[in-house]
């Protein structure tokens, strides 16, 4: 009888564990990766996300699969790819941006959602709270959208004789007006004549450059939006084609080329949110991970552009830099 319950037991185990293979195949989580750009826009950034998932474990196919959409710049398509991830039922949803985690949040209360912000997480009605955030998103937020108005007291140190300086928005972004009253109190105060010009798609910012010689622009403040950051190459060589200074948001704007960026890094954020991500793959509860607040914020300056620009830095300016491209 022993010989043949063991027989038994051998048999059903060969039976169970093709079926256990499965389950456990089946288990394998999947993060559905919401962005608001191209799959071609900001390589590294998605590369940090991946970093800081596979600080906690977790490498895209091996014991983790990764479902991609791309609005592809087009934030009225958010609402469609996020109910879509919502439909295969994803485990975790990637918001890389206040449109994205909005669109991610209206379409589910269950599914988890960890966002990366660059506005108010807040005020945009994501969270209740940076400490609480309740229900089912969390993430990281830094301080890009408020900084905008420094970066016009920035631009204005750099380029001292540019009475009149242009603010570029995308006007698809929620936070935009809010940016630009910003703005213009700022510039206000220093007395400059600022003039707003909105982008949200490639040939608006081809016509927004155009409009600068006619509008006597001496420099550009570019908005620190998804939409123009996946525009990157081509603000970059529109600003040297029409020899206007720029500031802009992110040091991978002054490492293609740029004159000056000032705010906080994406690839430390991106990496964050990774990180945050696994923990909730592991099990942490969204409501229980307060919201990451990102502070530290980097001064890029290129002084080669500078050079072909014909400017001359600041050495006040030069002092407070946290990297000169040279």
């Amino acid at each position: 009888m022993r010989r043949r319950e063991l027989m038994i037991l051998m048999g059903g185990a060969a039976v169970a564990w093709p079926v256990a293979a499965r389950a456990q195949q089946k288990a394998m989580p999947v993060i559905g990766y919401l962005n608001t750009g191209s799959p071609d826009t900001n390589p590294p950034l998605l590369a940090a996300f991946r970093q800081g998932l596979s600080e906690t474990g977790y490498v895209e196919g091996q014991n983790l699969a990764i479902e991609y959409r791309w609005a592809e710049g087009n934030y009225d398509r958010l609402p469609a790819l996020a109910a879509d991830l919502v439909g295969r039922k994803v485990d975790l949803i990637m918001a890389n941006s206040p449109p994205s985690a909005l669109a991610a949040k209206s379409a589910t209360s269950t599914i988890p959602i960890v966002f990366r912000s660059g506005a108010d997480p807040v005020r945009d009605g994501l969270v209740a709270s940076l400490a609480r955030p309740g229900r089912n998103l969390t993430g990281v937020s830094f301080i890009a959208d408020e900084l905008t108005a420094k970066r016009l007291e920035l631009l204005s140190e750099l380029v001292p004789r540019a009475g009149v300086i242009a603010l570029l928005m995308n006007p698809n972004n929620a936070t935009a007006e809010r940016v630009i009253r910003d703005v213009q109190e700022a510039a206000r105060t220093k007395g400059l004549q600022l003039h707003v010009l909105k982008a949200g798609s490639e040939s608006e910012i081809d016509t927004a450059f155009a409009s600068l010689v006619q509008l006597h622009a001496g420099a550009l403040v570019v908005g620190a939006d998804p939409f123009l950051s996946g525009r990157r190459e081509q603000l970059v060589a529109l600003a040297s084609r029409r020899a206007v200074p720029s500031i802009y948001a992110w040091r991978e704007f002054a490492a293609s080329g740029g004159l000056i960026s000032y705010g906080p890094s994406l690839t430390s954020a991106f990496r964050l949110v990774g990180h945050y991500a696994g923990k909730v793959l592991k099990g942490a509860k969204p409501a229980d991970l307060p919201v990451q607040q990102q502070t530290t914020l980097e001064l890029v300056i290129n002084l080669k552009t500078a050079k072909a620009l014909g400017l001359t830095i600041p050495p006040s300016l030069l002092q407070r830099a946290d990297q000169v491209i040279e």
